[in-house]
């Protein structure tokens, strides 16, 4: 399909319509899967399987920013139906449910008003579209643009499945890692919209007030921050275990792989960056 110029409100229910369709399969495949592979392996199928779709509507219209909302929506929609499978309602995943669908609430509402239709592509991806062949981009699409991304979350959203079916209650540190994910998503709040008003206002400038003169990223602090958090509220229950693994490479895909694109991006395009660079720090 060529890409059409779609009006924003047009491009927002084709979306819709793709995730309900996404969402619909990796629940049916859960349902089919989950005595052949266990409960683990049948969500990581599920979430696979609906990543798959996303990426085929991506290449029906041309744009690899269909993608873009997955990253929010599949958490609360997963942890929720995971938590009705189980039937599990204890304070700890209730705390869960309440910090993620937050954070997914808050996340999903800034890609809405961001987002500018179907015929506008992330610049991220344009860049890697107009560097690269067509055969390594598509190789590029499919594995590093939207499967790598599910994967790291999926790996993060671990530790939230295991508090499922765990019959123990909250401790402090059950509430520290809820209060440290609700802070984290505040932060994000608050750094994208002074973010966007000060571009509105400045058009071209390097934004360096608010929380952007404290850090470079303080949106990615709050992202990174958000699963530490989840972490946190599964680890004060089961003791430090391999599923650490998940913050840790969420914190990784920032600094090694998000930040340095952004990071080149703004140098690029903007000569004041360099000296913000070199009197802010990184993160917060």
């Amino acid at each position: 399909m060529m890409k059409r110029d779609y009006s924003k409100a047009a491009s927002m229910a084709i979306i819709a319509v793709v995730y309900a369709i996404a969402g619909a399969a990796g629940m049916l495949a859960f349902g089919k899967l989950g005595a052949a592979l266990g409960e683990t392996w049948a969500l990581l199928a599920a979430d696979v399987i609906a990543t798959v779709i996303v990426w085929g509507f991506g290449l029906v219209y041309e744009n690899v920013s269909v993608y873009d909302p997955y990253w929010s929506v599949a958490p609360p929609v997963m942890f929720t139906a995971f938590t009705m499978y189980k039937g599990c309602w204890t304070l700890p995943v209730v705390l869960l449910l309440i910090a993620v669908w937050y954070w997914g609430i808050r996340l999903t509402y800034n890609w809405a008003v961001t987002f500018k239709g179907l015929a506008h592509e992330d610049w991220r991806y344009t860049k890697y579209r107009e560097a690269q062949s067509p055969i390594i981009f598509q190789l590029t699409n499919f594995f590093g643009l939207n499967m790598m991304p599910t994967l790291v979350v999926f790996a993060c959203m671990l530790p939230g499945f295991g508090l499922s079916g765990l019959d123990a209650p909250a401790n402090a540190l059950t509430w520290l890692g809820c209060a440290i994910c609700i802070a984290a998503a505040s932060i994000q709040l608050i750094a994208d919209t002074q973010s966007r008003r000060f571009r509105a206002a400045h058009p071209g400038r390097v934004c360096d007030t608010g929380l952007w003169r404290r850090g470079r990223h303080p949106n990615y602090f709050g992202e990174i921050s958000m699963w530490w958090g989840v972490w946190l509220m599964y680890a004060s229950l089961c003791g430090l275990d391999w599923l650490v693994v998940g913050p840790i490479a969420m914190t990784a895909l920032f600094l090694f792989i998000s930040i340095p694109l952004m990071e080149s991006r703004q140098l690029a395009n903007k000569p004041a960056y360099a000296a913000y660079r070199s009197r802010t720090r990184i993160l917060i």
